[in-house]
């Protein structure tokens, strides 16, 4: 119950300079972990990156001294892939899994700050991705405190608990050091919760009568959801917030007939939803360019009626695709994914069911009621994409990698928020779960961050 008397406190006086404290804690606690973890394990793929032929291979990891060498124990598993294309480009087929966005802001950022060649190009990008993955992390934490504040409010002593608990556990994130290697999960994160932010913003500038602000601020979430899609390609999924409206607004014709504002309205989502999908299509696009127009002889999936090399490679080289995981081999993977997509599920049925529950009581026609029913509608859509992705995760993708992925999602935090709330409350033992939940977060990032240094699975 300590914790919950902690945050109580610190939801009173300064949480930003909290959460502040507690992320760079959490992450020199990770970062020793993972630096002083025995390795390399499991993989020796990291020693095949390019090294500084003028630092002897005796100077430390990887050939290289100080610095560089420590912060290459971060690049493990995909990270391997993502700094070899930031750093020579895509040069074979299968290196299009990974993300389009990330590895060219990669790439970019490491010839802004890496001028000279006094180290090896792995060894730059590295120390950019590492000092990136840390940086967009700490935002996304603040990203998702804003984006529960104007949800959910700060006006009672109970809702800023519930704003500062809910970004602290994206401090503990099961994604743990994924969120502080050279990964696309913390870029991805921040860039979703700003999303939802902005469009939660608009619901607000609707209600306020400005509709031109508001227009504007659907695009620009619709323009951040299509970055993160570059970056991660399950952010796409975030489109369905301009698919939901879609279809209100459809039924709002249907049935109250044609007017300005409703076309104006559904013009303005089409295109939201069109920006969104730019995110998936464009990379496609050049990758097209590159394979299918050059005269030589075609790829397979150039010749297809959707000629998209991401769904290709992930099919023909890592086995994505529908039940295709499902194997009796991959049953410890499923078992270690189970307590994430059991989270999703409970969070998206509480979400739901906190929707019907205010609208079947009804909401006041006033400003309370107004302000009820835009926290309504927030926490049910965002809920749509968190469903979308445990769905996805347990039909089609590696399943393992839900417990890194869903970190870029809100409302699972919220339904453990809100429960951790209730036991703070209450000593009823059926609302102990949130508290070992969170207790289990916390320790699975840390055996995770061992894990992952000392180069071992699940990855």
């Amino acid at each position: 119950m300590a914790i919950w008397e902690c945050a109580y406190k610190q939801a009173l006086v300064h949480p930003v300079k909290s959460l502040t404290a507690i992320f760079w804690a959490w992450k020199f606690l990770l970062f020793l972990i993972i630096t002083l973890s025995p390795g390399p394990g499991y993989d020796t793929c990291t020693t095949l990156l390019s090294r500084n032929p003028d630092i002897s291979d005796h100077a430390g990891d990887f050939g290289y001294a100080g610095l560089p060498a420590i912060l290459l124990r971060f690049v493990r598993w995909d990270s391997i892939y993502f700094l070899r294309v930031a750093e020579r480009g895509y040069l074979f087929e299968q290196e299009w899994a990974w993300g389009y966005g990330y590895t060219r802001l990669l790439s970019s950022l490491t010839s802004v700050f890496h001028r000279t060649d006094e180290m090896g190009g792995a060894a730059k990008i590295a120390i950019v991705g590492v000092g990136l993955s840390h940086l967009t992390h700490f935002l996304s934490v603040l990203a998702l405190y804003g984006l529960t504040k104007k949800a959910f409010g700060t006006e009672k002593v109970s809702e800023k608990a519930f704003c500062f608990i809910s970004a602290l556990l994206h401090i503990i994130t099961p994604a743990g050091a994924f969120l502080s290697a050279p990964y696309g999960e913390p870029v991805f994160s921040l860039l979703n919760f700003a999303g939802f932010y902005i469009y939660a913003s608009a619901l607000h500038s609707d209600r306020l009568g400005k509709p031109a602000v508001r227009d504007a601020q659907l695009l620009l979430a619709a323009s951040s959801f299509a970055i993160a899609t570059t970056v991660r390609s399950n952010g796409i999924i975030s489109g369905s917030l301009f698919a939901y409206d879609c279809v209100v607004l459809f039924f709002q014709i249907a049935s109250g007939g044609v007017s300005v504002e409703a076309v104006h309205r559904l013009i303005i989502t089409i295109l939201g939803g069109i920006i969104v999908a730019l995110g998936m299509i464009l990379p496609q696009y050049v990758a097209y360019a590159s394979y299918c127009t050059t005269g030589a002889l075609p790829r397979p999936w150039c010749q297809r009626l959707i000629p998209s090399i991401y769904t290709w490679v992930q099919a023909e080289y890592w086995n994505v695709g529908f039940l295709r995981y499902w194997t009796l081999s991959n049953l410890p993977l499923f078992c270690l994914a189970a307590p994430m997509l059991a989270v999703l599920v409970l969070s998206t049925a509480w979400s739901f069911k906190t929707f019907f529950r205010a609208t079947g009581k009804g909401i006041a026609d006033d400003g309370n009621g107004c302000q009820e029913s835009i926290k309504q509608r927030i926490l049910v859509q965002l809920a749509i994409p968190q469903a979308l992705l445990a769905v996805a995760a347990l039909t089609t993708y590696h399943v393992q990698i839900i417990n890194r992925i869903s970190s870029g999602y809100p409302v699972w935090y919220w339904y453990i928020a809100a429960h951790a709330l209730q036991t703070y409350k209450s000593s009823k033992p059926e609302n102990r779960a949130s508290t070992a939940a969170i207790r289990g977060m916390a320790m699975y990032g840390l055996v995770q961050a061992v894990l992952y240094g000392s180069f071992l699975p699940p990855a």
